[in-house]
């Protein structure tokens, strides 16, 4: 039996289409095996969104062609996508594949080993309007489940690549997201994760139908789902048709993910951001109002090229004021091929690393005080693993609850995956601690 071997770099999406790869060589035959084995294929799916992704989508590779020289090596993912000429000139590399024509590669394969001649199978992704299917009936990992509903973005911002990689906006046809969906619920999964590359644009392309509609349909039609989360939305994606959405369901829960990139409208202007702060606000407020104890996570960028002390300081008094749950926070890395690279005035790396941590201070403290909102509460957690030897919590149940807290509590092993009701004892941040008070039946969840 053939043994094939990933290895994955890069976001949650990139994950999904690894596992959606994975089920095209099992139904084929194949045994997977661990990255680190000898394997007789080595799938790597690369990241591009910074330099250092290329370099380290780069380091991955030459170590697959050094463990096994007469292994099939394969690279797919973004990096693929913007650079194959790059990767093809790294010597070992046989079949090279983007973002698109994944159900290609078992056949590219068996051409490659007629042929013995290395395969750049790469298209134009600008020219692609259809969205590929890759079903992923299961996922390696056992508590949450991912579920992909669109592809590419329209966006162009000045920092990122991503359009270049991924191409442009395109949904996933519902009766396909919704006939997935129930595949997972079926096969054990009490929580689905809607991600893609610019999930809340799903159903800007789509005749009639959007994402509101999406988020009803799953409600109404999947039978069993306890739990669904949208991976991440932009502000202006949060119409009031989908407030009204999640201040109905039962299912949707009360955590969102809303990046932010920056707080200052100079800023957002030259990072072509298609909103100004006083809209985000609006939103956030109402938003506020719908779900009381909403949790609004975001992502900064911190030291975009002009950004003045002034500018740093209009971001970090917005997202106080706005009480963030948490916050990923990223120094502006210049991504060669972007308009933002070849800007003037790139900030200083010792202000952007102080910059960075002002923020950071700024998170802890907030995601503290969230947390703290709900000591002595009991929650709904999906218990995801035994925290490792070493580590604080150590041998304790760690999982999310709704709202994305993390909280760690004593339970067993057969518990991961199931939603137990726990009371949160001491709130923390990152971690809160929690005493287990049930597991949930079957009966109607409350978030």
């Amino acid at each position: 039996m053939s043994k094939v071997a990933f290895h994955t770099l890069g976001c949650k999406v990139n994950h999904y289409e690894t596992e959606a790869i994975w089920q095209l060589f099992k139904e084929d035959g194949y045994e997977r095996t661990d990255f680190d084995h000898q394997s007789d294929v080595y799938v790597i799916n690369t990241c591009t969104v910074t330099n250092s992704g290329d370099k380290k989508s780069r380091q991955v590779i030459r170590r697959a062609v050094r463990k096994n020289p007469d292994a099939v090596i394969c690279v797919t993912g973004c990096y693929a996508q913007t650079s194959p000429s790059e990767i093809m000139a790294i010597p070992g590399v046989d079949i090279v594949v983007g973002t698109q024509d994944r159900q290609k590669l078992l056949g590219l394969i068996e051409e490659y080993k007629k042929e013995r001649q290395p395969i750049n199978a790469v298209r134009n992704i600008m020219k692609n309007r259809v969205y590929e299917e890759l079903d992923v009936p299961y996922f390696t990992d056992r508590t949450r489940a991912s579920l992909k509903i669109q592809e590419g973005c329209n966006n162009f911002c000045t920092f990122c690549i991503i359009p270049w990689a991924r191409g442009l906006m395109r949904s996933r046809d519902p009766e396909q997201v919704v006939k997935q969906a129930q595949q997972l619920v079926d096969a054990g999964y009490k929580e689905i994760v809607l991600t893609g590359i610019h999930t809340g644009g799903y159903g800007q392309d789509l005749k009639d139908y959007n994402l509101a509609m999406l988020l009803r349909d799953l409600e109404t039609k999947v039978k069993g789902l306890k739990r669904l989360r949208i991976s991440s939305i932009e502000a202006s994606q949060i119409t009031d048709e989908v407030m009204d959405v999640l201040r109905d369901s039962k299912i949707i829960v009360n955590h969102l993910h809303i990046p932010i990139q920056a707080g200052s409208d100079t800023v957002l202007k030259r990072m072509r951001r298609k909103y100004t702060m006083e809209f985000f606000g609006e939103r956030l407020t109402k938003l506020k109002e719908v779900l009381p104890d909403l949790a609004i996570t975001s992502d900064v960028i911190v030291g975009f090229p002009g950004e003045t002390e002034e500018e740093f300081m209009e971001t970090y008094n917005f997202i106080r004021e706005y009480e963030f749950a948490e916050l990923h926070v990223f120094p502006f890395s210049k991504r060669t091929g972007t308009p933002a690279a070849r800007m003037e005035d790139q900030v200083d790396e010792t202000v952007k690393n102080e910059r960075v941590h002002r923020l950071l201070s700024l998170n802890d403290q907030l995601a503290k005080q969230y947390a703290s909102r709900f000591e002595q509460d009991v929650l709904e957690v999906i218990p995801e693993e035994i925290v490792k030897a070493g580590e604080p919590h150590e041998g304790m149940l760690l999982g999310h609850t709704a709202n994305y807290m993390k909280v760690a509590f004593e339970g067993t092993p057969d518990m991961i995956g199931q939603i137990v009701k726990v009371k949160v004892t001491k709130a923390g941040y990152p971690i809160s601690s929690g005493q287990f008070v049930r597991v949930m039946d079957d009966e109607p969840v409350e978030l």
